[in-house]
């Protein structure tokens, strides 16, 4: 390592005693801050800097304690909303529930506000309104002023109904159409860049599939209920995974599948399969009880630092080359301090 130094001023020592030896420092390699835990803090002056080694960052004394508040950067992010509950007696499969990625600008040492969503509850397995599903929760990332990001949860599956059966709800994707004596019954719509559409139930015993976030429910189809459409995939985390499958619908004759991504399916003659949890997947319609639920959310933030930066969450690292990804995983509300 090789040391300048050039210019007026000089280096307080902490002892207090001074060295006049210039007011420009010139490294070529590392300077090793001082480190510690938050226990070992000293009692602070203004512009001291040290590196805290409970929680992996550099902090500054600043007025009156201790920040890390050392400027903005980066994240990407990846929200999911819980799925929606599939209908009861002869419901269509809920909605995945939205699904959402991009980048943001945070503050360093700001608290910021998860939200995971949790899966819409199954309908009832009777005949009428309440045998529709619930929508799930919406997901999202809150500043103390702002959100920054958010999700809508996937729609419930439409329930059966003795005329016309009900319709799928709409959300990040739309749930699947209930099954009823009086013809079509139309899906649910989702929401454009986070979802799809449930699909239509015809008369008969079967109802249609809710909407994925990368495919539409499926279609009644004879004797068989509606598929749920596919979800989309991340590789946020480093492993590709699929998020946000719809629910299958309920069906008397055939089992109907859950679309990729955590959607439940529905087996034959009986009642829906949850999605899973942490997917937002929808929930699987059933033929005669009440329908399944929905899955839970999942909330992923990741930025490139030498160091870790955030905390909350559950945190891992990728390295590549010469490059870090941090990576902080919320499988429930929380919160992600910059």
């Amino acid at each position: 390592m090789t040391i300048s130094i050039s210019g007026s001023g000089g280096i307080t020592y902490p002892d207090g005693s001074t060295a006049n030896t210039g007011g420009n420092i010139t490294l070529t390699g590392a300077f090793t801050l001082p480190s510690g835990n938050t226990a070992q803090r000293p009692s602070g002056a203004n512009g001291a800097i040290r590196f805290n080694t409970s929680n992996n960052v550099i902090e500054l004394y600043s007025g009156t304690g201790w920040t890390t508040n050392l400027g903005s950067y980066t994240i990407s992010y990846l929200i999911v909303a819980g799925g929606g509950g599939g209908g009861g007696a002869t419901g269509g499969g809920g909605g995945g529930g939205g699904f959402s990625f991009g980048t943001s600008l945070v503050n360093s040492g700001t608290t910021y506000t998860i939200t995971v969503g949790l899966g819409g509850a199954g309908g009832a397995g009777v005949t009428g309104i309440t045998s529709t599903g619930t929508i799930g929760g919406s997901s999202n990332i809150s500043s103390p002023s702002i959100v920054l990001a958010s999700s809508l949860g996937g729609g419930g599956g439409g329930g059966y109904s003795g005329s016309a059966g009900y319709t799928g709800g709409n959300g990040g994707s739309g749930g699947g159409g209930g099954n009823g004596a009086g013809g079509a019954t139309a899906g649910g719509s989702g929401i454009l860049g986070q979802g799809f559409a449930g699909g239509t139930s015809q008369q008969g015993n079967q109802a249609a599939g809710g909407g994925g976030a990368n495919q539409t429910g499926g279609n009644q189809n004879g004797f068989y209920g509606g598929p749920g459409g596919n979800g989309a995939n991340s590789s946020i985390t480093g492993t590709t995974t699929a998020y946000a499958g719809g629910g299958g619908g309920g069906t008397y004759q055939n089992g109907s599948t859950g679309g990729i991504g955590g959607g439940g399916g529905s087996v034959a003659n009986g009642s829906g399969v949850a999605g899973s949890t942490n997917t937002g997947g929808g929930g699987g319609g059933s033929w005669s009880g009440a329908g399944a639920a929905g899955g839970s959310g999942i909330i992923i933030i990741s930025y490139l630092s030498p160091v870790q930066r955030g905390s909350g969450g559950n945190v891992t690292s990728i390295s590549a080359n010469t490059s870090t990804s941090w990576i902080h995983t919320f499988t429930s509300s929380s919160t992600f301090t910059a």
